[in-house]
């Protein structure tokens, strides 16, 4: 995602209704972002379905490390030999 132009990027709701459809096309095109503001103040974001998708991917992803680094925290960690035993019960009980 590239940044935010303040003199292209941010657009009055008005003005974002009454162009929707050109909006919509350069947010695919551009890649960019449109901050739409109401009233003078940020109402909403609009952005691609594919910088969508890559947030979506990055804050799962972040998530799972997290998780993983407060189970390390806690000690519940796994040894190589419980981490192989696990996964070949969980093979086996899907191969049924």
């Amino acid at each position: 995602m590239r940044n935010i132009l303040v003199s292209s990027d941010i657009i009055p709701v008005g003005q974002f209704k009454s162009n929707l459809a050109k909006y919509l096309k350069e947010i695919q095109v551009h890649k960019n972002s449109l901050i739409i503001t109401q009233n003078g103040k940020p109402a909403g974001v609009l952005i691609s379905p594919e910088e969508f998708d890559k947030l979506r991917e990055t804050k799962l992803f972040i998530d799972s490390i997290s998780r993983g680094l407060s189970d390390s925290e806690k000690g519940n960690v796994l040894t190589t030999a419980q981490l192989k035993n696990e996964l070949k019960k969980h093979r086996a009980a899907k191969s049924i």
